[in-house]
């Protein structure tokens, strides 16, 4: 498979930049035999008593941070927690540090690049670690928007609101499971009237679900890991579903692929607890999901490879064409798709 399999054109003005309010009154397009356009407050008509709808619970965490090594201003996202005090992170510019250079965020707020990768990748130790450390966070970091959404210079204080679920509760994500930002209190009670029920499961989202892929064979692409947890009663309660009949729907990739990684080949859960790396393309077999409910995403990205491969490559370029053609807001603080799994093997 090529990189180019998996473009399309978006006219700038269809990437959204602040969500819809409510988050509940966004546009939803249904991918099945056909393409139909509908709205989020319509979604619990779309699901069978008995189905059961899957979380992600993560909490994002105000990881940007802007800081200087000397004079040079370092502008740095966290993304991968190696030990309380230790994080993996993505530096601009990168090529200005090396082991052993010390970054300055505040007076009190210091860290040591202890190790230096590629890609504008580094390892930095702080001085502090675990909760102390988050509370700096909170004091001088700010939500870690992608880059499609632009502010000036930094995030601002509805971001920090805006860019974060309903259901977030477990802090350590560096970017939003975004399909969990369309449900709102009203809506669960609505699926909950319909005998719909949900779960969570918990996968701390990267930043490098922005990093775009850089070889031209879409097979040689390296996914950075990712911690998730399945627990005991979640696998349980998924399994119990399947076996009553019940459809699973994981709300969003991030939910789709952690359970994807906890799942036997007959599709039951097993309970999980580490990191993740998987990467579905087309050509996966699907073992958990029956249906997908996610946002629209970027051309050329894995993410879009991930909705090709679960719902056809020639479909979701229809249904995207169509989505552009219609004026859906797109990626991250934008509208939303139901997609139902291609039945082709």
């Amino acid at each position: 498979m090529k990189l180019s399999d998996f473009d399309y054109e978006l006219p700038p003005e269809n990437i959204a930049q602040r969500p819809i309010q409510p988050r509940d009154s966004a546009r939803l397009l249904v991918v099945d035999e056909s393409l139909t356009d509908s709205t989020l407050k319509n979604l619990p008509g779309l699901f069978r008593p008995g189905d059961l709808l899957v979380f992600n619970n993560t909490r994002v965490i105000p990881a940007r941070l802007i800081g200087k090594r000397k004079t040079a201003k370092i502008d740095v996202t966290l993304h991968k927690e190696e030990a309380p005090d230790t994080w993996r992170a993505f530096a601009r510019p990168a090529r200005k540090l090396k082991p052993g250079d010390q970054i300055d965020f505040a007076e009190d707020f210091t860290a040591e690049v202890t190790a230096k990768g590629e890609q504008g990748e580094v390892t930095l130790t702080f001085q502090h670690a675990g909760d102390d450390l988050r509370r700096q966070l909170e004091q001088y970091g700010a939500m870690p928007l992608p880059p499609y959404i632009k502010r000036n210079p930094l995030p601002d204080r509805q971001d920090h609101d805006d860019y974060q679920t309903m259901f977030a509760e477990v802090p350590g994500a560096v970017a939003a499971p975004t399909a969990g930002l369309h449900f709102t209190p009203e809506i669960l009670a609505e699926l909950s009237k319909k005998n719909i029920q949900h779960t969570f499961v918990t996968l701390h989202v990267g930043a490098g679900t922005f990093l775009p892929v850089r070889t031209d064979n879409v097979d040689e692409h390296r996914m950075h890991a990712e911690w998730g947890d399945v627990s005991k009663q979640t696998a349980m309660l998924i399994n119990k579903t399947r076996a009553n009949g019940g459809r699973i729907i994981p709300a969003g990739t991030t939910a789709l692929r952690l359970l994807e990684t906890a799942a036997r080949a007959d599709g039951t859960l097993k309970p999980f607890t580490g990191d993740t790396s998987l990467f579905i393309k087309p050509g996966y077999r699907f073992k958990a999901a029956d249906m997908l409910f996610t946002n629209f995403h970027l051309p050329r990205s894995t993410l879009f490879m991930l909705v090709c491969a679960f719902a056809g490559t020639d479909r979701m370029k229809q249904a995207y064409q169509h989505a552009i053609d219609h004026d859906y807001r797109f990626y991250s603080y934008g509208d939303a798709c139901l997609l139902a799994k291609d039945s082709k093997p």
